[in-house]
């Protein structure tokens, strides 16, 4: 008798200026899960938003060629727990994929934001790493700082605009915090629509940039310090890759130098004390319990010259490319890409 394979859905692509990273990321997660243990279900979403089962080449998802006829078959996640699958629209009718899993490589907006783990927990689905509550509060950059501060973790002081009619009145709040100071969208991903404003004169158009890519704006102070990292898989007994630290030559980690690193340079493991790692580490596990992580995510914060920690951001679905932060950190701990997938996945469903 046959043993059952579990069907692992990958969902890619998106309706999201981050799609072309989900691109080089899912097929990195596709290429090395275990196909002796598990049977994959590519589920490719194009940037106007069509679903499809994608069935080619995987260098097609890579090279951005995917979307063919002759490799995909419209599909979509069916909201019905009789299901718990995908619907799959052929030419001689609809027939039904049941899932065991869906692993979400989706960044930003559309993906990571708890929108797809809303259907996926709705069709019944199983879902490798956040689930809906925990991918939206963390998406939500001011939220999530106010949820760790109230449990005594620092994070930068800021405020968020609702309304680009108030801008002036914004202006003179953000005297308050003193220049530089950052501007963001409060829900967007990989650096899109950010801002290091040195001056008053900066402020305005950072702001409407900021707006392009939601509707909701944050300023936050600057801190001063060099920004590290903790990539953690687990749900309740965690593991912690190095501390890996971001070098900065100029400016800050903006989308240009986080995909090509032309000034900047990532040190795993961090230049900093074993003491400081653990604190760093330590920091890292209580804002994952705090915030309501499982599966997976990389918790981002800024160490100062006085050995504050301070809470930057929380990644839900970090970047699975080779040379993302996230792999690289545990790697330090013995883990091939193989091997940290496969641990993804066996957290929600084993072989």
């Amino acid at each position: 008798m046959n043993k059952h394979k579990p069907k692992i859905a990958v969902l890619f692509g998106g309706c999201s200026p981050e799609y072309g990273i989900s691109l080089k990321s899912a097929y990195n997660v596709i290429t090395h899960i275990d196909t002796a243990g598990y049977d994959i279900v590519p589920l490719g979403i194009t940037q106007a938003g069509q679903w499809f089962l994608f069935d080619g080449d995987a260098d097609k998802i890579l090279e951005d060629t995917w979307h063919n006829p002759s490799d995909c078959t419209r599909a979509i996640i069916s909201p019905d727990r009789d299901d718990r699958g995908v619907l799959v629209f052929t030419k001689n009718g609809v027939r039904t994929i049941t899932l065991d899993a869906a692993m979400p490589v989706l960044h930003g907006k559309n993906g990571e934001d708890g929108t797809v783990q809303g259907l996926l927990e709705l069709a019944g689905i199983p879902i490798v790493g956040c689930n809906t509550a925990t991918s939206a509060l963390c998406m939500d950059k001011y939220k999530t700082h106010r949820i760790v501060k109230a449990h005594g973790i620092r994070a930068a002081s800021s405020f968020v605009l609702t309304n680009t009619a108030y801008i002036p009145a914004y202006i003179d709040k953000a005297e308050e915090l003193g220049y530089p100071l950052f501007v963001k969208p409060v829900r967007a991903g990989s650096s899109h629509g950010i801002t290091k404003a040195a001056c008053k004169n900066q402020l305005t158009d950072a702001i409407s940039l900021a707006f392009q890519y939601d509707d909701q704006v944050i300023i936050e102070e600057n801190i001063d310090g060099i920004e590290v990292g903790c990539a953690i898989l687990g749900n309740d007994d965690l593991i912690v890759g190095c501390v890996d630290e971001i070098e900065l030559a100029k400016g800050f980690f903006d989308y240009h130098e986080k995909y090509t690193l032309e000034t900047s340079a990532i040190h795993v493991p961090a230049r900093i004390s074993a003491q400081k790692a653990w604190e760093i580490k330590e920091t890292a596990k209580i804002i994952y319990k705090v915030l309501g992580c499982t599966g997976f995510a990389r918790v981002d914060m800024f160490l100062t010259p006085a050995g504050e920690i301070f809470l930057n951001e929380v990644n839900t679905i970090p970047g699975f490319t080779m040379g993302s932060r996230f792999p690289n950190m545990l790697k330090t701990l013995g883990m091939n890409f193989e091997e940290i997938v496969g641990k993804i996945i066996e957290l929600t469903v084993a072989p």
